[in-house]
């Protein structure tokens, strides 16, 4: 059973191939494209289809497409029929419904020799409930919960699975929406909505949420597994605040307010779904899902005994989603967890020295690059790393990351500056697995960056460029079965400097997607002060590539 997903209505249009029940490749357009998100989640972009992630995938498994047995399309226009007829969308999104129904024609005109008449359209939350459920480890019999801004006609899905079988237990219907609340008060507070609520939740840490009485007039839970989450009236809360401008203090009370209201419909969507279930483990899909402060609090303070998030929880993460469900449908082998986010591309030793060799940069090849690196990083370096396959989803987990020192307090500042990011964003640390205990206090393993743990007292001084505001960083634990190369650098690091944490943050600038190609790594290495880059088994140093260019400097003590 070859089935191919692709997601593309709203935004983050991706694809995903799963060849008997396997996950073989994953990819976001965004990638290939280079425009952040693939695309606006507006209804005149509603015809954009991921085309090259897709005919990657295929490429990757050696598949025509018309050596494909199903392609799925994450999202059913059936069932917005509902809401249409209730004057629940805008209207402009009859555009969206058109392209939608015509999908099977526009993927056949996308991929030639694709049999239209193998295109299946898969209820948007079901997708992203089958990428939680299928994907998770040891999850046969699981609890399921999907938030995001909208689907067809609901903004949620409760789902439990059971085998090969989803079963829906409720979902809330639109205009109820905690995504969508969360989105405008993104807009409200001078960033990108349907893009940059990350921002808002690195915010939320400045602030005390002392509008909350207000919030819970509009965001509440209902009590039978839904919500009501609709009408804030934000600009009576507080002032908004345009792009650019300098945030103060109320925006920050803002956040901090709408984060906490967030996290109490959570808490209480998963009390009600573990009543119904009383399954020990909860998965959970969706952008919601992105959210690793509330994520950490359903893990702390919910009735399940494990809470897995899907790494690609947003809508990219619906093209596995959807290829998953057709799959364990149709197909009698078991759905098998994809073995880790590294789906995308990558590139062989011999064609990264022909990339370089191209680039006319110099390079060196060390004994071990790990070492080299970890050396590097010690002196104060910040290193851009680039090996393996790209990670699917929004997370640099080892693959595409910026790296550095993370006992150096300026190094926070640098890597924003770097990136040309707002200077209120906190850094991630990696850490090896058996030391994290030690330093971290939250959800162990943590191998995606989906929860926020507290970074114990002892530790963070010895580690401030990691240490967020409030006290916390959203770690990623390395596991050296899966990551070996990670792992050893790590080890070495800890060798010179009696630290086991490094700073891991995605490699890409502002506005940008993460570094995917070779031609993207020269090319974010070449227009920003990073020092090094380690691409493959090779090393390229900023004063051998731009002479005069300096090697690493002191940020910070």
């Amino acid at each position: 059973m070859r089935v191919l997903g692709i997601n593309a209505l709203f935004h983050d249009p991706a694809a995903a191939l799963v060849i008997d029940g396997r996950t073989v490749a994953a990819a976001e357009e965004e990638r290939f494209s280079r425009r952040k998100h693939g695309k606006r989640p507006v209804p005149f972009a509603a015809w954009e289809l991921p085309e090259r992630a897709a005919a990657w995938c295929l490429g990757q498994a050696g598949l025509r497409p018309e050596d494909l047995d199903a392609v799925t399309y994450s999202y059913d226009p059936s069932l917005a029929r509902q809401a249409r007829e209730m004057g629940l969308h805008d209207p402009w999104d009859h555009l969206r419904q058109t392209y939608a129904w015509e999908a099977p024609r526009f993927l056949a005109s996308a991929l030639p020799g694709l049999d239209p008449g193998i295109v299946r359209f898969v209820p948007h939350h079901m997708a992203h409930a089958a990428s939680a459920a299928f994907a998770a480890p040891d999850a046969e019999r699981a609890s399921v919960l999907v938030l995001d801004g909208r689907g067809e006609a609901t903004s949620h899905l409760a789902a439990r699975r059971g085998g090969q079988e989803l079963e829906p237990l409720a979902g809330q219907e639109l205009p109820q929406s905690l995504g969508l609340v969360y989105e405008e008060l993104t807009e409200h507070l001078g960033f990108l909505r349907s893009s940059d609520e990350y921002k808002v939740m690195a915010l939320a840490s400045y602030g005390t949420p002392r509008f909350l009485p207000e919030l819970r007039r509009y965001v509440y839970p209902t009590g039978d597994g839904g919500f009501h989450a609709s009408g804030v009236p934000w600009a009576q809360l507080c002032e908004p605040r345009r792009p650019g401008q300098a945030w103060g203090q109320r925006h920050a009370d803002l956040a901090a307010s709408a984060q906490a209201v967030l996290e109490e419909v959570l808490l209480d969507l998963v009390r009600w779904l573990h009543g119904r279930t009383h399954d020990r483990v909860l998965t959970m899909a969706g952008g919601v899902a992105l959210n690793c402060v509330a994520n950490s609090r359903i893990a702390r303070e919910g009735p399940f005994d494990r809470v897995w998030v899907q790494p690609a929880s947003g809508d990219a993460g619906t093209a596995l989603g959807g290829a998953m469900l057709h799959a364990a449908e149709q197909d009698p082998a078991p759905a098998l967890p994809p073995p880790g986010t590294d789906l995308g591309r990558g590139w062989s030793d011999a064609e990264l020295e022909a990339w370089l060799k191209t680039a006319a940069v110099p390079f060196e090849r060390p004994p071990d690059v790990a070492e080299a690196v970890a050396e590097a990083l010690a002196g104060n370096a910040v290193v851009a790393w680039f090996q393996g396959r790209a990670e699917y989803g929004p997370r640099a987990l080892g693959h595409r990351s910026l790296l550095a020192h993370p006992g150096r307090s300026g190094n926070l500042e640098r890597l924003n500056d770097i990136k040309g990011r707002e200077q209120f964003r906190p850094v991630a640390p990696m850490v090896l697995a058996e030391r994290a205990a030690e330093i971290f206090d939250g959800p162990l393993p943590s191998p995606y960056m989906l929860f926020v743990h507290d970074v114990r007292p002892q530790w963070r001084e010895r580690i401030p460029a990691v240490v967020h505001v409030d006290g916390t960083a959203r770690i990623q634990t390395v596991d050296a079965a899966a990551e070996p190369l990670v792992a050893r650098m790590l080890a070495r690091f800890e060798q010179l400097t009696g630290l086991p944490v490094v700073v891991n943050t995605s490699l890409n600038t502002a506005g940008r997607p993460m570094v995917d190609d070779p031609r993207d790594a020269l090319e974010c290495f070449g227009s920003a002060p990073v020092d090094v880059l380690a691409m493959g088994p090779f090393l390229v140093r900023r004063q051998e590539f731009l002479p005069g260019g300096g090697g690493g400097r002191e940020a910070g003590r």
